[in-house]
């Protein structure tokens, strides 16, 4: 095992994690401008205002995105099993 391999296997996990949390985190920001700005518009200063918009589209994002970034944390998960096994074989 060299620092090669642990490199790989770490920018492949961070690559990872950052498109799974993107989309649903993407999605939170943009809505919290958006409740910001009206809000600033407005002058409704409201907590809970902020709160259920955004955990409303993060909800919707990972109905939407959900399939897909399962399926790129089982081929991650996949791809890792099998630099595993071949480590241990060599």
């Amino acid at each position: 095992m060299n620092s090669e391999f642990i490199t790989e296997i770490v920018v492949e996990g961070l690559l990872t994690v950052l498109f799974v949390i993107g989309p649903p985190l993407g999605a939170a920001m943009a809505v919290g401008l958006f409740v910001a700005v009206m809000q600033a518009a407005t002058q409704i200063q409201e907590s809970s205002l902020t709160f259920v918009p955004k955990l409303g589209a993060v909800f919707v994002t990972l109905l939407l995105v959900g399939d897909w970034s399962m399926g790129k944390l089982i081929a991650f998960f996949h791809e890792m099993m099998v630099k595993f096994v071949a480590l241990g074989a060599s």
